[in-house]
């Protein structure tokens, strides 16, 4: 697995959150959703996103935001326009003093907005649950970034715009398949620039030394790596190795496949029924007791408590 793969197989959304917003000025959304992850692709027009926190940025036809989550923030057509609605917790809608919308901003299948011929055009996707977004990858991504079209073209705006509002069988998988491709075809975008803010270890992957250790970790966690066995992999010595990893990855290596093996369980308990004995063994640990004290030393929560979570997340018991 290389290392963008790696940091890409995370989003998995379920049941999201997903309109097209049309809207003639002056138009302003308060976002409040605390959702860990929301795509904002111009179709038509221009938008600002303006953080609580950070600089305002002007998004034109054909570029793309990605706020990470939970900071709020506001969409307007002008810095100056007074938020007219307020976007809560699972997708939940209300005047900015607090009554309900009551529907009266829908215009169809996924549609909402003041007018169906609006001068702006945002197609509009988030991630509802934590959880569906890995927190490796929310980790290596500012509070909002964006591509501009003369940087990337989108290879999905098409297809999005005709799927958005279809009403069929299926269709909130199919969406949420879709979601996932527009975030992992704009973060590839994103992470090949030049100037890209990338994680540590993924900058490390292009070490000879470490590169070849991370991928030894990345594509057989199972196996029972010491540092003594890696150094050997990697044609150093233990204190070599040890120095080096520290100085680009930022923690020793133990502690990196620590937790790459509880990451990786924690998608397992939430994406599988497979039993946590399995879970322990496919990822590196010798029982489920060692798996699951581990995990409750890293996440706070015992590995059951973490599905059930999960679970709950994904049947929208939980905001």
């Amino acid at each position: 697995m290389d290392a963008l793969a790696g940091l890409l197989e995370g989003p998995r959304a379920r049941g999201a959150f997903m309109i097209r917003a049309c809207f003639d000025p002056p138009w302003s959304v308060r976002v409040e959703d605390r959702a860990p992850l929301t795509v904002m692709l111009v179709v038509r027009g221009d938008a600002w996103v303006l953080p609580d926190a950070g600089e305002k940025t002007l998004l034109r036809a054909g570029d793309l935001a990605i706020a990470r989550g939970p900071d709020p923030y506001t969409c307007a057509d002008d810095p100056g326009t007074a938020p007219q609605a307020l976007i809560l917790p699972g997708g939940e809608c209300s005047y900015p003093d607090g009554r309900p919308l009551n529907g009266s901003m829908d215009l169809g299948v996924r549609t909402w907005g003041d007018t169906l011929d609006g001068g702006t055009v945002v197609l509009i996707g988030t991630y509802l649950w934590p959880g569906e977004v890995s927190g490796r990858l929310l980790d290596a991504l500012p509070p909002l970034l964006t591509l501009t079209s003369d940087t990337w073209d989108c290879p999905l705006t098409s297809l999005l715009m005709e799927e958005i509002v279809r009403d069929e069988p299926g269709q909130e998988v199919v969406l949420d398949r879709l979601l996932d491709l527009l975030v992992i075809a704009a973060l590839r975008a994103w992470f090949s620039r030049p100037e890209a803010e990338t994680p540590a270890w993924y900058r490390a992957m292009a070490d000879p030394v470490v590169g070849r250790v991370l991928r030894l970790i990345q594509d057989d966690p199972a196996h029972p790596w010491t540092v003594a066995a890696l150094a050997a992999k990697a044609g150093v010595s233990r204190a070599a190795l040890a120095r080096r990893f520290g100085e680009l990855v930022g923690e020793p290596p133990m502690s990196y496949l620590t937790a790459w093996r509880l990451a990786l369980a924690a998608d397992a308990l939430r994406d599988t029924g497979d039993t946590l004995e399995a879970i322990a063994r496919r990822v590196g640990y010798g029982s489920a007791f060692a798996l699951s004290g581990a995990f409750k030393r890293v996440y706070g929560v015992s590995p059951q408590e973490h599905r059930v979570r999960g679970r709950e997340d994904v049947g929208g018991v939980r905001a």
